[in-house]
């Protein structure tokens, strides 16, 4: 099996959504495999990659690519495809690598199977096991293309860290007007230490803070933590927080590795926007909270006296 990963950057550095998909891809094939990276991105950044279990990654160092045209991203990957010979493409499940997936698989005539959590079984055929129903179940899908496209689910791969730095190789491909032929007129970026797609630790507040004058609870243990801030939809309706921070079925899907919810009462559609996450810490004053329900560790507390003594704590673990 030949496998090639496609790896995503972000103002320069390596996601770990994208080392994950790395690490899975090692495993897939057994041994190091090839990565490819496009834009602007050091070559310092892209050797740090062979930790995860790259030996090559080949870069399309073409400064167009750094707008994030979907067009020109799938035109490059497919030639990428075909210049190595890889039979298995690896990628992380995100909004650029699913847009981009689905082009590719068209151009490829492979079968693409998202959001996947394990190793396939290859005893008898292909059959990939992958998240469906915003995480409440799982899936088998059996593949039987040559050409296959899978999307790694953030979270669901340990990354690898003790492989060797990886050559960093010049890949030439050939992108015309037509791939271009979209336009990204402007790009508003959501603000904050740590965005809430990448982020690994989510702290989200709702109605339970009473109002946008006590968010700095929220924001000190998230602070303590290295963490992203998120809010309920009620919240962002209500503009006590900006909508970009709202977490949920409508709006912002997270899946970090902890996510802690305080004052959130655990709405569908709320849950339906953080149950891929690792581990679901609930703190909530009323112990009926349908949130508890879902939660792997609960707080039945007043907000107000909880957070400030867990920051305390963190702060002093640290």
């Amino acid at each position: 099996m030949s496998v090639l990963v496609f790896i995503e950057a972000a103002d320069g550095v390596v996601k770990k959504s994208s080392l994950e998909a790395v690490s899975y891809g090692f495993k897939l094939a057994g041994a190091s495999v090839t990565a490819i990276a496009m834009g602007s991105i050091s070559s310092d950044e892209l050797a740090k990659v062979g930790a995860a279990g790259a030996a090559k990654v080949l870069h399309i160092a073409d400064s167009r690519l750094d707008n994030g045209v979907i067009q020109a991203y799938a035109s490059a990957l497919t030639q990428a495809v075909d210049k190595t010979g890889a039979d298995t493409l690896v990628l992380a499940t995100s909004s650029l690598g699913n847009a981009v997936a689905a082009r590719v698989a068209v151009s490829m005539q492979a079968a693409l199977v998202s959001n996947v959590v394990d190793l396939p079984e290859t005893g008898s055929g292909f059959k990939v096991k992958r998240s469906i129903y915003t995480g409440k179940a799982f899936a088998m899908t059996e593949v039987t293309t040559a050409k296959k496209i899978l999307a790694i689910k953030k979270n669901a791969v340990e990354i690898k860290e003790d492989g060797a730095a990886a050559s960093v190789e010049a890949l030439v491909v050939n992108l015309t007007d037509a791939d271009f032929a979209a336009k990204i007129t402007s790009v508003d970026k959501a603000e904050g230490d740590v965005l809430l797609p990448e982020a690994d630790i989510v702290v989200s507040g709702g109605r339970g803070l009473k109002g946008p004058e006590n968010w700095g609870m929220i924001e000190d243990l998230a602070k303590s933590l290295g963490a992203a801030t998120g809010c309920s939809k009620p919240v962002s309706d209500m503009d006590w927080r900006p909508h970009h921070e709202h977490v949920g079925q409508t709006g912002v899907k997270v899946s970090p590795s902890l996510y802690i919810a305080v004052g959130i009462s655990g709405a569908i559609q709320h849950l339906a926007g953080v149950n891929s996450s690792k581990y679901i810490v609930v703190v909530n004053k009323d112990p009926e909270a349908p949130f508890f329900k879902a939660a792997d560790y609960g707080i039945a507390g007043d907000a107000f006296e909880v957070l400030p003594k867990l920051t305390e704590a963190i702060k002093a673990a640290k």
